[in-house]
């Protein structure tokens, strides 16, 4: 379990080691290595997602480690209150940047030409600040033409927490 201490409210998160030990991995030892302290959600999109663990409050693009393996075929699902690994076009891109479904995202899911978004975890607590975080305006932001939060949501810290 993973908790976010947002400056909008705590979000706890079930990280699923077992069905996506890559990208779980991966997640926890960002967390561990205070990684996503101080860092924003970047991008807000109603009814799709919000996605963060990259960016400072400046907008500064942090360093990352080496991007990771596409576990989207591990059988779970982009929906509601689900966490994914963000990548670009190619699908073994991803490294610190994921993000939350704020609805069932089936198109996320892999299919046939299309290799997915690779669920890691899920909200157990802290949907109610996700949806504040999905409700606030959206604009342009630093380097972001659209769908910047318009006031910022930072992650003051993340930690890892016994069950």
């Amino acid at each position: 379990m993973v908790v976010m201490h947002t400056n909008l409210g705590d979000i706890t998160i079930e990280v699923f080691e077992d069905d996506a030990p890559k990208s779980a991995a991966n997640f926890l030892q960002y967390v561990r290595d205070g990684f996503y302290d101080g860092t924003i959600f970047h991008r807000v999109i109603p009814g799709f997602v919000i996605q963060g663990g990259g960016f400072t409050e400046d907008y500064q693009q942090k360093k990352t480690r080496d991007p990771i393996v596409n576990e989207a075929d591990n059988g779970l699902k982009n929906d509601r209150g689900t966490l994914s690994m963000a990548r670009t076009s190619d699908p073994n891109s991803a490294t610190s940047q994921f993000f939350v479904n704020l609805t069932d995202n089936a198109p996320l899911n892999p299919s046939r030409g299309n290799a997915g978004y690779a669920v890691f975890g899920k909200v157990t607590d802290g949907m109610d600040v996700v949806d504040k975080i999905a409700a606030g305006p959206t604009g342009s932001a630093g380097p972001f033409r659209q769908d910047a939060p318009q006031n910022q949501v930072v992650i003051e810290t993340a930690e890892v927490v016994e069950d």
